[in-house]
């Protein structure tokens, strides 16, 4: 008995730390530009270019990846959210959304990271749904049930 229960915490034990397998690509690091220049077209076509991001948080396992990341203009200015194409082009409404965050899921195809799915200004946990938890698990665990 005592045998099967400690089998059965380190099956939990290690099923766990499977779930937060991924790693921080580190600063100035090949992956790390590949993935914020995967997002950076989305961020220009909605913000105006050019985009630079404050990363809040960046994670990869395997072919998956998710990013956090505060957009601002080189340098550090900030952006005028009214003036930016999403509300002057596309008629966003600024009022609506939770500032200019932009969340990112991640794929590798062959050698390319690519920014799957991604929201801007979102006023929820967008990639927590069941679908991306699929998915994605490996990278966003602590948000999927």
């Amino acid at each position: 008995m005592r045998r099967n229960l400690a089998g059965m915490v380190m099956a939990v034990v290690c099923s766990a730390s499977a779930a937060f397998a991924w790693q921080e690509p580190a600063r100035g690091s090949a992956l790390r530009a590949a993935l914020t220049d995967a997002a950076r077209p989305h961020a220009e076509w909605l913000l105006g270019a050019p985009v630079e991001f404050v990363v809040e948080d960046m994670r990869v396992s395997g072919s998956v990846g998710f990013a956090a990341y505060l957009p601002q203009r080189p340098g550090g200015g900030q952006i005028n959210v009214s003036r930016t194409p999403m509300v002057t082009r596309d008629g966003w409404d600024p009022d609506t959304m939770d500032g200019i965050g932009i969340q990112v899921l991640y794929q590798k195809s062959g050698d390319t990271w690519v920014a799957v799915h991604w929201q801007i200004g979102a006023t929820d946990v967008w990639y927590a749904w069941d679908a991306y938890c699929d998915t994605y698990r490996a990278v966003i665990a602590e948000n999927c049930n």
